[in-house]
């Protein structure tokens, strides 16, 4: 197994140097350098990220917290085996949380909040997918509706999905079953919405774009996670 590249671990304290390792691991987790199933045992992880088993432990805790990691007894902390229902959920959940942060932040956008950001982000992924740069796809679809989110204004909301977009990430480089183009109309579709400050149709829109990619993610990793 090959493994994420340690970083350097500059926190003043336990708490920023778990939240350093929480990223890293997570990254590693995302990226598949961590596979499902993999136990992530402390003391390599320690030392491989230069830090006490403390941080680790903390950052552990928070993955399985977030539904990345399960521990069991007498194996410790491992990496969570995805199955076809924890798909399903997160394509419900998104559709709750998504949708109405589509409409807020075209309200916000109607109020004169700025939306630069998401045009950018925009612009980036049809580079990306210009380019064939899949992993950029997968990372920059990712970051096109976590901003939504933030444009949305709702702070609680924001802090919640956080780790939600981990999620989309993990699962979407697991199975990329639809066309590149098709979402990237969508995404340009919806942006449009939302700068134009038109709240219900970000909503719709936002809505059709999460159900349509559902169905081709279940049937894309349907070969290989249990339901």
């Amino acid at each position: 197994m090959s493994t994420p590249a340690a970083g350097t671990l500059n926190g003043r304290d336990d708490e920023a140097r778990a939240e350093q390792v929480y990223q890293l691991v997570l990254e590693g987790i995302v990226a598949g350098e961590y596979a499902q199933g993999t136990r992530l045992r402390e003391r390599e992880l320690s030392e491989l990220y230069s830090v006490s088993r403390i941080p680790v432990r903390e950052a552990i805790q928070r993955l399985e917290q977030d539904g990345f990691v399960e521990t069991f007894p007498r194996r410790g902390a491992v990496v969570r085996q995805l199955r076809l229902s924890d798909v399903n959920d997160l394509f419900d959940v998104r559709l709750c949380l998504e949708t109405f942060a589509a409409r807020m932040a075209a309200v916000q956008v109607a109020q004169g909040a700025r939306g630069d950001s998401l045009q950018e982000l925009l612009d980036a992924g049809r580079e990306a997918i210009d380019d064939g740069r899949t992993d950029d796809v997968v990372r920059l679809s990712a970051a096109f509706h976590a901003e939504i989110v933030r444009l949305s204004g709702n702070r609680l909301l924001i802090e919640s999905v956080k780790p939600l977009f981990g999620r989309m990430r993990w699962i979407f480089g697991l199975a990329h079953n639809r066309s590149n183009e098709l979402q990237r109309e969508e995404h340009v579709e919806l942006c449009k919405a939302i700068l134009g400050g038109h709240a219900e149709l970000a909503y719709s829109l936002a809505y059709s774009h999460i159900e349509l990619g559902r169905e081709p993610v279940l049937r894309g990793l349907a070969g290989t996670l249990e339901p």
